[in-house]
């Protein structure tokens, strides 16, 4: 079946592209998203205010009888107190009440409570879902090396400063962590008020209808502050939807996002305060714009669906849903940050699963062995070499990426293949106006060409400080994830790990795989403190060295133990 798009993930030639006085090149469209994220200081109503550009998030304070609430602090304590500063050049009240839209921009509370802004200090209350912890760890232990690596590649933190390659903007923001904020303290507080329903609540003598709204997080809330007519939310960002992030994350069911946009809508508000970019004021510009955004997402889950019962696969899908021209008027349904044929094929995964009818799909040859065989059926390297540059010339980047992609993948690789590749990518970021595919192609780039090194961001390495905090059962259990069945087979040790004298946790290996269990019983247990059990986790000290100081304790035979600890991913287990 034959179908067709419009070029919109990225241009087919550089006529769209410029370069800026520091030398970055971007497409027009990209460089313009930087002047809606400029930093601004802005009074959305009475008592009402949101500082925009200050980071990858906002920050909004709203004044209530008894005090501010300041709603979301951030990635840093640094972040948040210069966010504080400009809500002391318009009042003196202190800050009541701190309050999350989601897990993302909330790392920077211990500002409010800590800086003397806040009227309950320590004990000031701090709202948000009940899931917001749980993510955050989730986030940054089990899935943490791909997470970490996906935000490095999406949000351009590589990427230099001028240049071709240099950032622009990231999108939803002008940087993922401002510069001028380092070294970026993190200042996290559990929330101490949650909630997972929805429901009514009191916070600094206004009445607040809270909304369980999920968008890009299971977490998000939207807070409708009727008698001000604000409604605070995570739904309507300034960029079409991102159905899909390029760095991977969970499913974002374009369904359940609908309702929380109806809701939304419902509402009638005259001030909608978003996680991202500038405010949106008037009750018909909000409805009407906020009505064509939600549309938006429905087109692309009807029309993927369509396009499947069609029988089309992936790739097909992919060219097949577009958003017609009416939807490029307005920022808020433009792909200023991920693009529509990547979203259209994460519904379709989203709701079949990986294979996509392709017969190729079905039992796929190893990647290396497939391009090796492709690099020979088209005449060996030098062949596919002129190919990439003829494509690259022609302006044919896709067909220029699958080929270049052959000779850096294939047996006998060399740096010459990866240049090409590079190349071959660069275009496509000087000529998207996605920031999401622009950071990703051009950290790809330098990667493959030498010029940053990306190998750490392929290695499970558990942070010291993290596994304290994550507390003694998740830092023993996270090793699950960094067990290598094969060093493991014929392995069956019930381990016991007593930390700090009281707290009791253990795995069992067996059968190739760690079981997290209570550590009530055991073959060999293990006494320590958390901390040293951290610092021989993260690295700092080696496994054997803890045994021979006698920093651990083992009770049962320690050579099993140290062999069974030699079954991990983790270097200082091993030596």
């Amino acid at each position: 079946m034959a179908v067709s798009r419009r070029a919109r993930s990225f241009e087919a030639d550089s006529a769209h592209s410029v370069t800026l006085p520091g030398g970055q090149v971007a497409h027009r469209a990209h460089v313009e998203q930087s002047q809606r994220l400029a930093r601004s200081f802005s009074q959305v109503c009475q008592g009402v205010w949101c500082l925009v550009g200050n980071g990858l998030s906002n920050q909004t304070f709203i004044e209530g009888p008894d005090g501010i609430i300041a709603i979301d602090t951030g990635e840093s304590i640094e972040e948040m107190n210069e966010a504080l500063g400009e809500l002391r050049q318009v009042t003196s009240k202190p800050v009541v009440a701190v309050m999350y839209t989601h897990f993302h921009y909330v790392a920077g509370t211990r500002a409010v409570l800590d800086s003397g802004v806040a009227k309950f200090g320590q004990d000031t209350p701090v709202w948000g879902h009940e899931r917001i912890a749980e993510n955050r760890r989730r986030t940054a232990s089990e899935i943490g090396t791909a997470y970490g690596r996906g935000l490095v590649e999406q949000f351009s933190i590589m990427l230099p400063d001028s240049g071709p390659d240099g950032n622009v903007n990231v999108g939803l923001g002008n940087f993922y962590r401002n510069p001028a904020h380092a070294p970026f303290t993190n200042g996290f507080v559990v929330p101490t008020h949650t909630f997972a329903e929805p429901t009514t609540i009191i916070v600094a003598g206004l009445e607040i209808e809270v909304m369980p709204a999920p968008s890009d997080a299971d977490d998000s809330v939207t807070y409708w502050f009727k008698s001000l007519g604000v409604a605070v939310n995570n739904l309507v960002w300034p960029v079409l939807f991102n159905i899909f992030a390029i760095r991977g994350e969970e499913y974002r069911d374009p369904r359940v996002m609908l309702r929380g946009l109806d809701h939304l809508l419902s509402l009638g508000a005259q001030h909608l305060v978003g996680a991202h970019g500038p405010h949106i004021s008037g009750a018909v510009a909000i409805s009407e714009r906020v009505t064509k955004y939600r549309d938006s997402i429905q087109l692309l889950w009807d029309q993927t669906v369509r396009a499947t019962n069609m029988g089309l696969t992936s790739t097909e899908v992919a060219q097949f849903v577009d958003l017609p021209a009416g939807y490029d008027d307005d920022y808020l349904t433009s792909e200023l940050y991920g693009v529509v044929e990547h979203h259209a094929r994460q519904i379709r995964s989203g709701l079949f699963g990986f294979f996509d009818g392709d017969e190729a799909n079905l039992f796929p040859t190893p990647p290396q062995e497939r391009a090796t065989r492709l690099v020979a059926g088209m005449g060996g390297r030098d062949s596919v070499r002129s190919q990439v540059v003829t494509a690259i010339d022609a302006d044919d980047l896709r067909w220029a990426l699958e080929l270049g992609s052959w000779l850096v993948r294939s047996d006998d690789a060399q740096e010459q293949d990866r240049k090409l590749l590079a190349r071959a990518l660069r275009l496509v970021a000087q000529r998207t106006p996605a920031a999401n595919i622009r950071g990703w192609c051009l950290t790809r780039a330098l990667s493959l060409e030498g010029a940053i090194n990306t190998e750490r961001l392929r290695t499970h390495r558990l942070r010291e400080g993290a596994v304290v905090s994550g507390g003694y059962d998740k830092s023993v259990h996270i090793l699950r994830v960094l067990l290598d069945p094969q060093r493991a087979e014929g392995v069956n040790i019930r381990l016991s790990f007593v930390f700090d004298g009281v707290n009791t946790t253990g795995l069992h290996i067996r059968n190739s795989v760690a079981v997290p269990t209570d550590g009530d019983s055991y073959d060999v247990q293990i006494k320590t403190s958390l901390t040293a059990w951290a610092k021989i986790v993260s690295g700092a000290v080696t496994l054997s060295q803890a045994v021979s100081d006698k920093t651990i304790a083992v009770d049962g035979d320690t050579a099993q133990f140290q062999a069974a600890m030699a079954c991990f991913d983790i270097e200082s287990l091993r030596s």
